[in-house]
Parts: structure tokens; sequence; C-alpha cells
């Protein structure tokens, strides 16, 4: 395999590039770009070996413990739950919420395999019994593996006797939060509801 072909291949396995755009990207940083795409190359493998996960929320971060979680500022009394790290992002852009994460780095899928060990269902639990947490906020996505992650953890922290709400309306259903408005995700939070 070429080069070239082998680049287009790796731009392919991103999210959201098709062959055709792989191709297209790849066609520019080789004929106008080469300072770019070398700049390109030296960003992602800095970030490769120097960013892994937060000890805590498992957020990506370069240190042990994560800006949000070493934060005296934040509510520690509250804690959301979403599905990525790029889902966190979003929700720091709307400025509504100022308490803590925990990341899930995915969702159940059973037919895929993905179960709760596999998104960290016990180490949630024991974040939840190492914290006087007063809400855990559900911020998975709208889609059906989202909402039945919801209610999985809904269930789980009834045991707790923690509120549990979810985020409200005004996420499209079907939707992803790393692509939502900032105002629509203000929106959600105000108006979460218990489940």
């Amino acid at each position: 395999m070429s080069s070239i072909d082998s680049l287009i291949k790796s731009l392919c396995r991103l999210p959201g590039v098709g062959p055709k755009s792989a191709q297209r990207l790849t066609y520019h940083l080789l004929e106008r770009a080469r300072e770019d795409a070398t700049q390109l190359a030296e960003s992602l493998h800095d970030a490769v070996l120097k960013v892994g996960h937060c000890k805590k929320c498992r957020t990506l971060t370069e240190t042990e413990l994560c800006n949000i979680c070493t934060n005296p500022r934040r509510d520690s009394s509250l804690l959301c739950v979403v599905e990525t790290p790029a889902d966190i992002l979003a929700i720091e852009q709307a400025h509504s919420y100022k308490g803590h994460y925990f990341v899930l780095m995915g969702h159940l899928s059973p037919l895929d395999g993905i179960g709760p060990r596999e998104i960290g269902i016990d180490l949630l639990e024991k974040r939840l019994t190492q914290n006087l947490f007063t809400e855990v906020i559900l911020a998975t996505n709208s889609t059906i593996e989202g909402e039945a992650t919801a209610h999985y953890i809904a269930n789980l922290i009834t045991k707790y006797k923690i509120r549990c709400t979810r985020i409200a309306h005004g996420v499209p259903v079907g939707g992803e939060l790393e692509y939502v408005d900032a105002g629509t995700l203000s929106h959600a939070f105000s108006g979460r509801r218990q489940l």
C-alpha cells in the first residue's frame, strides 16, 4: 500500500470522515500544507504520549487529576454522569453547571458486548460511596443506548438514597451533547427532572 493510500485509510478511521473527505484532507496536506501536516503529526504524537485519564472522573488530562476535580470552587455535592470527555467540554461551555463529573467512556450496548463493567459502573459506585453527593445528574445522550444507560444508573443509585435527575428536554432525541449549542444545554440543565 502506498503512503498516500495508507494516510487516506488512517484518516477514514476518524469519526465523520468518509473516503472522499479523507482523500481531500490527504491531498490538501501533501499539496499545500506540508508544514501544517508536520505540526499535526507532532501534536498528535505529543498528545498520545502525554494525555491520560483523570483518576477521579476519567476525563482526558495531562495530570493525575484534572482541573475540574482539583478546583475547590466546584460544588462537591453534585455529580454529573456523561458518556465522553467531549460531553464535559460541551457542558462547561454552557456555563450552567458547577459540580463534578464522572465519564462512562461509552454507553450500555449488550449487542456490542458493552455491559456495566465496560463503562465503569463499578468505579461510579465506588465514587458514590466515597463522596457525599446530594444529587447525581444523568447527562447521557438522548439515544436509545443513552436512555437505557441512564435508567440502569438511576436504578442503581436508588440504594444510595441520592437524588437522581436526568437532563431535561432541549437536547434533541438522537442528538449527542458535544454537538448541542450552549443555550440548549443551559435550558436542559435548568429543567432537569427526577427519574
